[in-house]
């Protein structure tokens, strides 16, 4: 891979895959419009020799096309991940992450680029019948936005693969974790902490289930399959994911034994969440793992790495706390 475009590159996801493909010596296009990206994520990398920083929009297609021109790969991360409010803004997830990828792979059609890495998600499965769950699981009813419209992306990509002779790689993760993790519920537990050390809501019974994956291990399976697919056209698709899952409740304990703190846990709402929320998620990674590819972390050192690095970057959900005052 000589030169790559990663969209979201400012973002978690995004700004550690493009650290890592210039640490291999690829040059790197950054495209994000610091809707949730940080300046700070790529302030260093942009000064690098072979990196080329561009804030806008993916609806921009203009400014993909830029993006995305004399490109081997790209890595299309940028997407809408407020699973939880998605019914606030229905309209959010179509524009963000279905005609944002309808604008990627027709940008990289007119620039002859025919790879493409789509980050999606195992809450594409719903609610399945199946754990853990394979890639060729049959779909059940959409349960949120999020998801029903990452599947939608999904199936352009499938499309342009058989239309066009792309090579697309579906990576379905299970939740991120790690360095640069700014959202989702570990994020929003230890910053209520942090906030009232006394008390914690928690969305739901507790008893949601889920996985996790450490983010270099998240990004060095999605390394792995493109090594393995490099040359072959036609969509192809991973779950990425570890084993093991874990309680919402076992998450609560390791955050708040961290913080050293004993606090009321109060528990709103039944199996789910929110609507949409999937009260158990594990998925079968035999596929990658068929690939050589095995996580290095736990999820519980998963957390903790999330957590020591929030401790470290405390203006980082400060930044939160100012922006929700």
């Amino acid at each position: 891979m000589r030169r790559a475009c990663v969209t979201g590159g400012a973002g978690f996801i995004g700004s550690n895959l493009a650290d890592l493909l210039v640490a291999g010596g690829v040059e790197v296009v950054i495209l994000d419009n610091f809707s949730t990206g940080r300046h700070e994520f790529v302030a260093e990398l942009a000064q690098a020799d072979g990196v080329r920083l561009l804030e806008g929009d993916v609806l921009d297609v203009d400014i993909v096309e830029d993006a995305v021109a004399g490109c081997d790969w790209v890595f299309h991360l940028q997407a809408n991940a407020d699973l939880r409010g998605g019914l606030d803004h229905p309209r959010r997830d179509l524009e963000q992450n279905t005609i944002a990828t309808s604008n990627v792979l027709e940008a990289m059609r007119a620039q002859g680029v025919k790879k493409i890495v789509f980050a999606s998600t195992g809450s594409v499965y719903g609610e399945p019948e199946v754990f853990p769950t394979p890639e060729d699981a049959p779909f059940p009813i959409q349960t949120s936005l999020y998801a029903a419209s990452k599947l939608a992306g999904e199936s352009l990509i499938a499309a342009y693969a058989a239309g066009y002779g792309f090579t697309g790689l579906v990576c379905r993760f299970v939740s991120i974790l790690g360095e640069r993790y700014t959202h989702g519920h570990v994020f929003d537990f230890y910053r209520a902490l942090k906030r009232d050390p006394s008390r914690l809501l928690v969305l739901g019974d507790g008893r949601q289930e889920k996985s996790y994956l450490y983010v270099h291990d998240c990004l060095s399976a999605i390394l792995t399959a493109v090594e393995r697919h490099r040359s072959e056209p036609g969509a192809h698709i991973y779950n990425l994911g570890t084993e093991e899952t874990v309680l919402v409740t076992d998450s609560v304990h390791i955050i708040t034994e961290h913080l050293s703190l004993s606090p009321r846990i109060e528990y709103s709402g039944g199996r789910r969440g929110w609507t949409g929320d999937s009260p158990l998620i594990r998925l079968d990674t035999a596929r990658i793992r068929g690939l050589g590819w095995r996580p290095q972390l736990t999820i519980g050192q998963a957390i903790k790495r999330t957590l020591e690095w929030f401790d470290a970057n405390e203006h980082v959900w400060r930044d939160r706390e100012e922006q929700a005052a």
